[in-house]
């Protein structure tokens, strides 16, 4: 059974519990396919066990593939995504960096969760994800995401105008920096530092928030996720940046975008002792009070 991992660069304290890893797969029957980064990462750090894993270039080669590893933070999960959404190949989110909201495994914790997938003891969380459709060549093809889409101003310190249409309803212009429309996953990331809400990952909407509004009384909207929100842009520059989860790209104004749900669903590995409400406790530092330390 085969299974691909992708990685971002790993500190020296690291390497034992990585190399254990490899022997772990290796004793429960699982092949890895190792990203072409994260193998030159693993071969520049003399990693141990990597002699004879098949190394992918292109999505096309995960066919086969059962599971996904990513090991780093959210943002290599996000990456990662990009290999194995559109083949729904469920992934196990170990988590090196700091935050975690998505890669909620801890590298301690990585012999359990091999055992786990050898025994079949986990559930599949099934997360939308958005679609970007546009009149350009936008993203590669690559043009959905689990967290968020955003057009933000660019190479100007004025704002820009936006106008939101859903459903081929006008909703409203936002004289502002940016929008993001966030799904439920994505409403703890960059739409929750603008002051969106916090939405649980099954709530079917997506969330759309300003960054930094003139029209001070523009919040942010919960709208379903059966929504195609569309947009038209003004501003006193050519271009504006627009992003979907950690990429991003320069595209003039005058472009024709619309986001929707995508057909395809992100899948995320999810253990018997994840809890989303623990998750978000420990995460966001609810009910620390710092006077009392």
């Amino acid at each position: 059974m085969h299974v691909a991992i992708h990685g971002k660069p790993f500190s020296l304290d690291d390497k034992p519990r990585l190399e254990y890893f490899f022997e772990k797969l290796k004793s429960c029957g699982f092949l890895p396919y190792l990203s072409e980064e994260f193998y030159g990462i693993c071969v520049y750090e003399n990693l141990k066990g990597i002699d004879s894993v098949a190394v992918y270039q292109s999505k096309e080669e995960l066919k086969s593939v059962k599971y996904a590893f990513s090991f780093g933070g959210d943002g290599t999960l996000l990456d990662l995504l990009t290999h194995v959404a559109e083949l729904e190949i469920p992934i196990v989110g170990i988590n090196m960096g700091r935050l975690g909201f998505l890669a909620t495994t801890s590298l301690a914790k990585i012999a359990e969760a091999v055992d786990s997938l050898c025994r079949k003891e986990y559930e599949i969380d099934n997360r939308i994800l958005l679609q970007l459709e546009s009149d350009q060549n936008i993203f590669n093809g690559e043009n959905f995401a689990l967290n968020d889409f955003a057009i933000l101003k660019r190479d100007t310190s004025s704002m820009i105008n936006v106008k939101v249409i859903i459903d081929g309803v006008y909703l409203n212009t936002y004289w502002a920096d940016g929008i993001i429309i966030s799904t439920p996953t994505g409403s703890t990331g960059y739409s929750l530092s603008c002051g969106g809400p916090l939405v649980l990952p099954q709530s079917n909407n997506f969330v759309i928030t300003p960054v930094s509004p003139h029209n001070l009384n523009a919040r942010p909207l919960i709208v379903s996720d059966h929504s195609e929100i569309s947009f038209e842009i003004e501003a006193r520059s050519d271009n504006v940046l627009v992003s979907l989860d950690s990429r991003s790209m320069v595209v003039p104004t005058n472009v024709h975008i619309k986001v929707k749900k995508f057909k395809k669903s992100g899948k995320l590995v999810k253990f018997k002792d994840y809890n989303q409400f623990e998750t978000m406790r420990n995460k966001l530092n609810w009910g620390i009070d710092y006077r009392n330390w």
